[in-house]
């Protein structure tokens, strides 16, 4: 599995509009046939900041991701609500191995 850790810092007073926008991405990412898992979470001290945790079943699928209407809508909208850039990190998921799934 293709994993990308995304984390994100919104403008303070931002976060309503941040998870509206990021809801109809994560609706739409979790309908596509390469995706596994997509988690929105919030900071418990800092509600400005967010976290995604994006499974994809290959590299590939998670390119894809990234030309889909949805996402370009998101990265669009989420744009000016961003406090500084949004840093992702990829991984490949080691346990559980892609022979579970």
């Amino acid at each position: 599995m293709f994993v990308v850790c995304v984390t994100v810092h919104v403008k303070p007073g931002a976060e309503a509009r941040f998870l509206e926008a990021t809801r109809a991405n994560h609706d739409g990412t979790r309908a596509e046939p390469g995706n596994v898992r997509f988690d929105v979470l919030q900071h418990v001290d800092t509600a400005s900041q967010f976290f995604l945790y994006e499974v994809y079943r290959s590299p590939e699928a998670f390119s894809a991701h990234q030309k889909t209407p949805h996402y370009l809508a998101w990265r669009e909208a989420v744009a000016e609500l961003m406090e500084k850039p949004r840093q992702g990190v990829k991984h490949v998921s080691v346990f559980p191995s892609d022979a579970d799934f």
